[in-house]
């Protein structure tokens, strides 16, 4: 006779075995057509899961978040039915929900292409529209891997042979059509409903292994209802227009190219751009009390082993090796074994702590090339990298001031949006299971103090420390984990760092790792999108264009630029012999905030016709009273601070 327990701590009793559809009819009508699934002591599952005895169950309906992961998963399952019910002989391998969507692997003579969506997407609506139930069976294995082969379904009949004796051979049916899952599932078709669209085609190899066939993979997105999926759509088209290479190439900040995959060359826009991006955060570390230091890119391979490095990152690391001195290097792939030995050269004392120190690090680390995406993801980067030497005790204050400067950094370049993520121990790790119950008590703590609340990200802290993860909003809606800050106990350990205390005895600092922006090449693609390439006046990489009408106020177009070099801003001239509009167009896909139009009138009067970015309107100001505005207006934000 179970005794269910509800969320509100209501206890009902069942004369027998019950499921959660009985027990969702037994509070009401309502609940009965809303859940979806139920969470039974922790663990997610169907609603016809037989239930023997007690437990506390959670309803799940179609606002929660398990929800929209489970209509993710079940319209994978629906588009393999329509797969292989339009082209018969098509074997399903794969097909898990992911961010944002689903996607199915499929094996086939004919690659499918997105000309076959239409026909596809037709034929998922009709599953969906036939509300076909869910039902799971539990086979013996041999019959199982039978029935797939006899099939033809032969990547099947090897994922069964590949599961652990122990585990159950789940089979869900959704109608005829039936496929190998662990669930849960939906109760039926019908809850997936109509918010879904197939996206793209690609190749993936089975099971990733490239000496396996090739598969074409299937993506789609799924929501809760068609005004989710429409916002989704929407921000895909917003993303398009805003992606930072066609913006790069546009505003010609910089390029890639094959003889150097997954690394940047900078124009001298683009480098314009970096360098005022990395004259703010020097600005910003030195007010913040960071020292900055500058360390070897070539390091031996003894560093990285001793730290713990060469175990967990090696496949990451760019080798060298030095023949005659039979020496393996490797390109730094962070910065913090090498800010250890300059903390371990001389004698400590705890009157120095905390010691705040940053480095501007070049790091390179190999990233298969299919996971590159513009400055995004690339190979050779730059940190901003800063490591905080500190006392047990100076955890929490050092967190208030981190957390301090990461609001204004964030909040001067254009986000006033981020939340933190608490990532705890991962299951490989270095250190004692004490260490870490200090450093993740020590990091919640620090978090109480400085007034953080968080969420859980279990298992993805550092392979030395727990984190917190700074992730910022854009202006469209995107996430993007930037800033970091770890509490390390255990690689002032492994790399002998010590410092001289008040006892006189020697102690082991705390090693706070700490990040704002992370990647300047990634945040810096960030930016551009965030800002679609129309950056702030202190940011822009070309401030101003200094436009002449005519021929003969070149020359004063000329004295123009000059003088807003000397009050410094980023001035061009544009004295060609073209149209004026023509040059205001091009100007703007070039996203050049400011142009000023001089003519034969402006020159007499040594005025100058100022036109914004996007607008319609001119405003006529005198050559002083412009050059004193813009020179202001043109000041980074800490600046005027300050």
């Amino acid at each position: 006779m179970p005794a269910i327990t509800l969320p509100d701590g209501t206890v009902r009793q069942f004369a027998g075995t019950v499921t959660g559809t009985d027990i969702a009819a037994s509070i009401g009508p309502g609940l009965a057509k809303a859940a979806l699934a139920i969470e039974i002591d922790g663990k997610l599952c169907d609603m016809a899961l037989p239930i023997p005895e007690d437990a506390s169950i959670r309803f799940v309906t179609r606002k929660d978040p398990e929800a929209l992961e489970m209509i993710r998963h079940d319209a994978a399952h629906v588009l393999a039915e329509a797969v292989q019910t339009l082209f018969p002989g098509t074997q399903v391998t794969i097909g898990p929900s992911i961010e944002n969507g689903f996607y199915y692997d499929f094996y086939r003579n004919e690659p499918f292409t997105p000309d076959d969506f239409a026909a596809i997407e037709a034929k998922m609506k009709e599953i969906v529209d036939n509300k076909a139930p869910f039902t799971r069976e539990v086979w013996p294995r041999d019959e199982a891997i039978k029935f797939f082969e006899d099939k033809g379904e032969r990547f099947k009949a090897e994922l069964i042979r590949d599961l652990p004796e122990s585990e159950d051979i789940s089979i869900y049916r959704q109608g005829e059509w039936l496929d190998l899952c662990r669930g849960p599932h939906l109760r039926d078709t019908s809850d997936v409903g109509n918010a879904f669209k197939l996206m793209k085609v690609a190749g993936a190899y089975w099971r990733g292994d490239h000496r396996n066939p090739m598969l074409t993979r299937i993506y789609g997105t799924a929501w809760r209802d068609r005004k989710e999926l429409e916002v989704h759509l929407h921000q895909l088209e917003e993303a398009e227009r805003r992606d930072h290479r066609r913006i790069g190439r546009e505003m010609d900040l910089f390029h890639i190219q094959e003889e150097a995959v997954g690394q940047v060359f900078w124009h001298p826009k683009g480098w314009r751009l970096y360098t005022t991006l990395q004259d703010y955060m020097r600005r910003a570390q030195t007010r913040w009390g960071y020292e900055e230091v500058r360390t070897p890119q070539l390091v031996d391979r003894s560093l990285w082993e001793a730290s713990g490095h060469w175990d967990k990152y090696r496949h990451h690391m760019f080798i060298a090796t030095v023949e005659d001195e039979d020496k393996t290097l490797a390109l730094k792939p962070m910065n913090c074994p090498c800010h250890v030995q300059i903390f371990r050269h001389g004698l400590r004392s705890y009157r120095e702590l905390p010691l705040r120190m940053a480095e501007f690090g070049a790091c390179h680390r190999y990233e298969p090339s299919g996971a590159l995406h513009g400055i995004m993801r690339v190979r050779g980067f730059t940190q901003d990298d800063a490591h905080v030497f500190c006392t047990e005790d100076q955890i929490a204050d050092e967190t208030v001031l981190f957390v301090e400067m990461l609001s204004a950094v964030y909040r001067d370049l254009g986000f006033s949006d981020f939340r933190v993520k608490f990532a705890d121990r991962p299951e490989a790790r270095a250190g004692s299971d004490e260490i870490w119950d200090k450093a993740e008590q020590s990091l919640k703590t620090a978090c109480e103090t400085a007034g953080v609340t968080y969420e859980y990200n279990p298992g993805e802290g550092a392979f030395y420390g727990p984190k917190l993860e700074f992730v910022l909003r854009d202006a469209i809606g995107r996430d993007w984990q930037c800033g970091t800050l770890q509490v390390d106990l255990v690689l002032p350990e492994r790399l002998d760092a010590s410092y001289i205390g008040e006892d006189s005895a020697r102690h082991r600092p705390v090693m706070l790792h700490r990040a704002i922006l992370g990647s300047f090449e990634r945040f810096i693609g960030i930016l551009i999108e965030q800002h679609a390439g129309k950056f702030p006046l202190w940011l822009a990489p070309v401030q101003v264009v200094v436009a002449s009408i005519v021929s003969d106020a070149g020359a004063y177009a000329e004295e123009v630029v000059a003088a807003l070099r000397k009050a410094g801003l980023h001035a061009e001239a544009d004295t060609r012999n073209e149209k004026i509009n023509a040059k205001i167009r091009e100007h703007s896909l070039a996203r050049v905030p400011l142009i000023l139009v001089v003519g034969r009138r402006e020159a007499e009067e040594r005025t100058v016709a100022l036109r914004r970015l996007g607008g319609a309107t001119q405003e006529v100001l005198s050559l002083d009273a412009a050059v004193s505005a813009l020179k202001l207006e043109a000041t980074p934000p800490d600046l005027l601070e300050h």
